[in-house]
């Protein structure tokens, strides 16, 4: 194969060719009546090509034959470059039957590639991590929170990088009381303004606030007894979000707004928002405490 910077395998693989113009027709276009072809545009000068090759490869490796990588220099294919109208590389294309269904520039997540690579050859199984963080993921659901935080840590040796991986070990040592850790994984998050890092992020300061905050019936009289004290309301929110009483939780936040905006520098209002990060902003909870938050601020 020809040299595109770190990516070329040491034992040519079955599944990556190299791409001229005189072979495009036949390997690519021809080849795709059988099995979906990826066409990676890349440049011996071009560095994000160096970053997405081998990721490339390894996921069309691991996919055994369910699709066929084909790297086009476009130093040496110029023609078939300005055929496909590549205006920048690295630039992947998909051919299925014959012709282009799909394609991406720039690089990508391996996370990311198998997604792409899924809707053009359904038969490409589920990958070694992607088993895991389904274990994982189950586990999660379950409370079984050491087995949870064993298979997402196995995940993160495999992929370092994994968004999935790298929130769930977080939120799983969130829910072990482990905060310290859950900070050191989510540091190392390459994104940390993924959804589901923002979320994870969102969580531990939560936990962090709950260190300090007194039982839930104390906290519970004390608002009680007496409406004005924000600050028994706020705590008492945080503890009712900790035992899974959100709604109950969002409804003294809102309190809080509803009685005091400014209140600690609108404190309520931003841990409300925290709240959101956490459930998602598609989950039923987030949907209703938002409309409920619209109407008192622009009420």
């Amino acid at each position: 194969m020809q040299d595109q910077g770190n990516s070329t395998p040491d034992t040519k693989s079955p599944y990556i060719i190299d791409v001229d113009t005189s072979g495009f027709a036949s390997q690519v276009i021809e080849q795709s009546t059988r099995v979906p072809v990826l066409v990676d545009f890349w440049a011996p000068w071009c560095e994000p090509c160096k970053t997405l090759g081998p990721i490339l490869e390894k996921v069309v490796n691991e996919a055994a034959g369910a699709v066929i990588l084909a790297k086009v220099d476009i130093d040496q294919a110029q023609e078939i470059a300005a055929q496909m109208q590549i205006r920048s590389v690295p630039t992947v294309v998909a051919f299925v039957e014959g012709r282009p269904v799909d394609a991406f520039s720039g690089i990508k997540t391996e996370t990311e590639i198998r997604e792409f690579i899924a809707k053009i050859a359904p038969d490409m199984g589920p990958s070694e991590i992607e088993g895991i963080l389904e274990l994982a993921g189950q586990a999660y659901e379950a409370g079984n929170m050491e087995e949870a935080g064993s298979a997402y840590s196995q995940a993160l040796q495999l992929d370092q990088t994994n968004i999935i991986a790298i929130s769930g070990l977080a939120n799983t040592l969130i829910k072990l009381g482990d905060l310290e850790n859950a900070d050191q994984v989510l540091y190392g998050a390459t994104d940390k303004n993924h959804p589901l890092i923002s979320a994870a992020m969102a969580a531990l300061d939560t936990a962090k606030q709950l260190d300090d905050i007194g039982d839930i019936e104390t906290l519970k009289s004390v608002s009680e007894n007496n409406p004005d004290d924000h600050q028994a309301r706020f705590d008492l929110a945080l503890v009712l979000w900790a035992t899974d009483q959100r709604d109950e939780a969002a409804d003294h936040l809102l309190h809080i707004i509803a009685t005091d905006k400014e209140w600690q520098d609108d404190g309520a209002r931003k841990q409300l928002v925290k709240f959101f990060e956490i459930a998602g902003a598609m989950d039923p909870f987030t949907l209703t405490a938002r409309r409920k938050l619209s109407s008192l601020l622009f009420s």
